[in-house]
């Protein structure tokens, strides 16, 4: 009640503020599990996502985003997103745990392979989950490319700022394998990265966007 409550007022709002392009959207199933595997630019993406899109998504967002920015924070709740401790491995599964849970019930699950907001505007290679959830449920994924969100809350800001967004969503991609299998994890979240870069055509790095930020001494 309460998503649908925020939904109604944020929709509205997201257009008048970011006027966001929308591709691909009949992508998206009117009914039935998905997996939105989305490039990551913003602190906002997890909201901006689910209130652009007609069907409730649940997307899983780091720790930070929850407890650091109280801008960040309040839409993070308010969107009904899973946080994630990146530091556990534990904590990690157990999110994944509670997205395939939603997925069985015919739900869409939003999740950012990178892992963190992309400290310089590339895509960085993707980790593993994301083919875990795929692999385990046999969801399809949707690649999505987002733009601009990053103009939406800059890093340092508090306030979010009028902007212009975009929003591709690609052909559902379906994997076989084995999700226990960690060879058939890195192919599958290879090959949704590279579905990912080939509509935002950002320019990929092919290292974790986590180990780049620490050799930089970024948070």
């Amino acid at each position: 009640m309460l998503y649908q409550v925020v939904k109604f007022a944020a929709t509205p709002l997201a257009h008048v503020m970011w006027r966001p392009h929308i591709s691909g959207a009949a992508h998206v199933p009117r009914t039935g599990p998905a997996i939105l595997a989305a490039n990551h630019l913003s602190v906002l993406d997890s909201f901006l996502l689910p209130a652009l899109l007609p069907r409730h998504v649940t997307f899983a967002a780091k720790n930070e985003y929850f407890n650091g920015n109280p801008v960040s924070g309040w839409f993070m709740r308010l969107g009904g997103s899973l946080p994630t401790d990146r530091e556990s491995a534990h904590a990690a599964q157990s999110m994944l745990d509670a997205a395939a849970g939603l997925l069985e019930q015919g739900e869409l699950f939003g999740i950012h392979p990178e892992g963190t907001r992309s400290p310089d505007g590339r895509l960085y290679r993707g980790k593993i989950g994301v083919a875990w959830l795929a692999l385990k449920t046999g969801a399809p994924v949707l690649p999505v490319a987002l733009s601009g969100t990053e103009k939406v809350l800059p890093v340092g800001a508090t306030v979010p700022r009028p902007a212009r967004i975009g929003i591709t969503i690609g052909a559902p991609m379906t994997f076989e394998g084995d999700h226990n299998n960690a060879r058939d994890r890195r192919r599958v979240t290879d090959d949704i990265m590279a579905a990912i870069q080939k509509l935002s055509g950002q320019e990929y790095v092919p290292t974790y966007a986590a180990s780049f930020k620490a050799a930089q001494g970024m948070s």
